[in-house]
């Protein structure tokens, strides 16, 4: 019998905090800028250049700490952590170490097997190093300074993920809580939330962690399921070929789906900490944590409860909603101005909107498709103006054009016919000219009735009131 492996895993996210100006300089922290024009002379280390923190940068993490009901100290200190890398010009990044400004807290992920709690050791505020960009071909490398002091949060969670799927369910929990907070705008392209994975696997059942290999900058949550199921594979290979697995730092590869060595893993010792002489302790005032906790927006527990009270929707769909920032809010504003029923609401954005921003491959807050334009076509299905199957098309339309509803549905007459008589007529029609069919239906073929279902929506181009077309179709069909 093969030897059987527990995998334990342990996520370090780093989390850039949406602010104007950078950690410790008043230099622009804005993305997409040309190379080193948003550097500060104190973000070049250039001699007699001093740091002062920003102040919101703290206010940031405490709310974020707030959110995960972490233990917040009454001091906090920032540390040097020294190392030699290009990118860091002054040698040594400024980070946290014996006393973080969030201490331990914890928060709740779905898995497979139902809820979990993860507890998270540590977030601590530290700079963004620079950025080296290498040519292959021409075997240079260029360093771009923008990204250097750029703010901030690495939250660490203890290792208790034990998969993949856990260690995503993780992530995508930790994304949603900065998000809703406001303070990172979660753009996962342009490393606004990025994610380094220490994955490591233990004989089964035993007590002691095995050796851990770290995966650097994972920044997409597809990327980093493959690259930690890749490095299970790869440890587990080792410890059954009798080698061992080295501690050390790796890159995922996506093109050849592989992690591969970057360099030896150091251990805090290496980095030297020591407490930075150029900036004193702050106090953590119970006025300060007041304020945050006052600043703090509806949590997505919160509005999943509120969901589930106030609006009776069902528990999976709630917590589809209630945990995407962009969605909730998509669902609260068009609520407030639709005649129709939240569960109805909440179903068609979950099912017919969302498998279009899918098939696009869209974020909802990028589509032309205002929360009023959305509240019109509920409004046009509440009604009966139109069917649920007019109403993916309107979508589509309103996908492309960006009008609205109720424009396309009068430019294109796409109203559903709901004239009894005129579709009496139509149905009427339609029996006549299916003999065969009718005799099938008397002779008891209930199958044929759904024939004369689709002839109606057919003949009508989807537009009969689907109601009342049964309706008639019962009358006529049993009218000896």
């Amino acid at each position: 019998m093969s030897q059987q492996w527990d995998v334990v895993i342990g996520l370090e996210i780093h989390v850039r905090l949406a602010l104007d100006s950078k950690l410790f300089s008043g230099a622009s922290a804005q993305y997409g800028a040309s190379p080193n024009s948003q550097v500060s002379f104190l973000d070049a280390a250039l001699p007699g250049t001093l740091p002062v923190v920003n102040e919101q940068a703290i206010d940031y993490a405490l709310r974020f700490g707030l959110s995960i009901d972490a233990k917040i100290p009454e001091v906090t200190r920032f540390a040097r952590k020294n190392y030699f890398y290009p990118d860091l010009p002054k040698g040594y990044q400024i980070s946290q170490m014996d006393d973080p400004i969030v201490g331990r807290g914890q928060i709740d992920i779905e898995t497979e097997k139902g809820p979990k709690i993860v507890n998270i050791t540590r977030a601590h505020l530290e700079e963004d190093a620079g950025k080296s960009i290498h040519d292959e071909y021409d075997d240079w490398t260029a360093i771009d300074l923008n990204r250097a002091g750029t703010a901030l949060i690495e939250v660490v969670s203890e290792p208790e993920l034990y998969s993949a799927k856990e260690a995503v369910a993780y992530m995508r929990a930790i994304y949603n809580r900065v998000t809703f907070l406001g303070i990172c705008d979660g753009n996962l392209q342009e490393g606004s939330f990025r994610c380094d994975a220490n994955v490591s696997l233990k004989p089964k059942g035993s007590e002691a962690l095995g050796t851990r290999a770290e995966i650097k900058n994972l920044n997409s949550f597809r990327f980093i399921e493959k690259a930690i199921n890749y490095e299970i594979k790869r440890q587990k290979q080792l410890l059954e070929s009798g080698r061992t697995v080295v501690q050390e730092t790796r890159l995922y590869d996506a093109d050849k789906d592989q992690t591969r060595s970057m360099r030896g893993k150091e251990d805090a010792n290496d980095y030297r900490y020591f407490p930075d002489p150029d900036l004193p302790a702050l106090n953590i005032t119970a006025e300060r944590l007041a304020k945050q906790r006052q600043a703090m927006p509806e949590l997505p527990e919160a509005k999943f409860a509120r969901y589930c009270e106030q609006w009776q929707l069902a528990e999976d769909d709630a917590r589809q909603i209630a945990y995407d920032v962009a969605m909730a809010s998509f669902f609260e504003q068009s609520q407030a101005i639709t005649r129709a029923k939240a569960a109805e609401n909440a179903k068609f954005l979950i099912t017919d909107f969302n498998a279009l921003l899918n098939e696009h491959g869209s974020d909802l807050q990028d589509t032309k498709i205002s929360a009023g334009h959305y509240a019109g076509l509920l409004d046009a299905m509440a009604s009966g103006q139109v069917s649920r199957k007019i109403a993916k098309q309107v979508l589509n339309e309103m996908w492309t054009s960006g009008e609205a509803a109720e424009t396309i549905i009068e430019q294109q007459g796409l109203a559903q016919i709901s004239d009894s008589d005129a579709l009496r007529q139509i149905v009427t029609q339609i029996i006549a000219d299916n003999p065969n069919q009718v005799q099938q239906f008397k002779d008891g073929n209930d199958k044929m009735f759904n024939f004369f279902i689709g002839q109606v929506m057919k003949q009508t181009k989807g537009q009969a009131n689907p109601v009342q077309t049964k309706q008639i179709l019962e009358e006529l069909l049993n009218n000896d």
